[in-house]
C-alpha cells in the first residue's frame, strides 16, 4: 500500500517536491515519473483559476504525486473551494502566528476549525457514506504548512511552531534573506544559517516538519546538508526555474 505524504512526513522519510508554476496537468505527470512525492501548486504569483487547478489536482492524484496548494493569503472562502478539490496540503504565505491560528480555522471542519460543510464536493467524493467520518479523515489528513519568510516570524518561531494543528513549518528562502538583509542569500550564509538553525529546533521542540526550497542551488551536497540539519521536505525550485535552467545548458553546448 502506498504511503500518503503525511505518512511518509510522519515516519520520518526526507521528501522532496517543486513548485508548479506552469500549470500543464501533463507537467504534474512528469514530476510524478521523475519520482518527486509532492508538487506544491502556486496561486499566489502565477495566474491560476480554479477550473485549471481542478484539472492539475486530478492529473496529481492519477498519477500518485501529492498535490498542495500555495493560496496567496489566508482567505478562508479560497481554502474551503481548494480543499473541496481534495488538495493534500495548503501552505500560505508570510505565516505569523495570527495568520496560521486562521489558517486551522479555515481548514478544519468543527469542532477544530469552522470549515464550512458541503458534502457535494470532489474530496467527499461527491458523496460521503458517513459525514462525520469523513470530516475526522479530512481534519487528520490535510496537511498545513505555513511558508515562513520573515525576520519577524523567525523572532516568533517558538510560538508559531507550538500552534495546534500546524503541520510544519516551509521555509521560504528568498524572501527570508531579503527580510535578513541579505538578498538572494542561501543557507550557507551566517543570517540564513542561524534563522534555518532556530526554526530546527522550534519545530523538534514542537514535532513539527521542516521544509524549505534549494532555489537554484541544484546540488547534491548542498540538498543533503539541509537534510542532515533537519529538512525533512526538500522542494527543487519552480518547474519554470528547472526548464529555464535545463534549457540554458542546452543551448550552451552550442556555444
Amino acid at each position: 500500500m502506498t504511503l500518503s505524504l503525511r505518512e511518509r512526513f510522519a515516519r520520518g522519510d526526507a521528501v522532496t517536491g517543486i513548485i508548479g508554476f506552469i500549470g500543464a496537468p501533463m507537467t504534474i505527470e512528469i514530476f510524478a515519473r521523475a519520482g518527486i512525492d509532492f508538487v506544491m501548486i502556486d496561486m499566489e504569483h502565477c495566474p491560476m483559476d480554479m477550473d485549471r487547478l481542478a484539472h492539475l489536482i486530478r492529473a496529481a492524484d492519477a498519477a500518485g504525486i501529492a498535490p498542495l496548494v500555495r493560496v496567496p493569503e489566508v482567505d478562508a472562502g479560497l481554502i474551503k473551494r481548494v480543499l473541496n478539490l481534495a488538495a493534500a496540503g495548503i501552505v500560505i504565505p508570510h505565516g505569523t502566528r495570527a495568520s496560521c491560528e486562521a489558517l486551522v480555522r479555515a481548514a478544519r471542519y468543527a469542532p477544530e476549525g469552522d470549515r464550512g460543510a458541503c458534502p457535494i464536493v470532489r474530496a467527499t467524493r461527491y458523496w460521503p457514506d458517513d459525514w462525520n467520518a469523513y470530516a475526522a479523515k479530512a481534519n487528520r489528513d490535510v496537511m498545513l504548512l505555513p511558508l515562513i519568510e520573515d525576520k519577524e516570524s523567525i523572532d516568533d518561531i517558538e510560538a508559531i511552531a507550538a500552534t495546534p494543528g500546524i503541520d510544519g513549518l516551509f521555509i521560504g528562502p528568498y524572501d527570508l534573506s531579503i527580510s535578513v538583509g541579505a538578498p538572494g542569500a542561501d543557507f550557507n550564509h551566517p543570517a540564513m544559517s542561524a534563522a534555518l538553525d532556530r526554526v530546527a529546533s522550534a519545530c523538534r521542540a514542537h514535532g513539527k516538519h521542516i521544509v524549505t526550497t534549494i532555489g537554484d542551488r541544484q546540488e547534491r551536497d548542498y540538498s543533503r546538508g539541509l537534510v542532515a540539519r533537519g529538512v525533512q521536505g526538500l522542494v527543487f525550485a519552480t518547474d519554470a526555474l528547472v526548464l529555464l535552467q535545463a534549457c540554458q545548458r542546452m543551448v550552451s553546448f552550442t556555444r
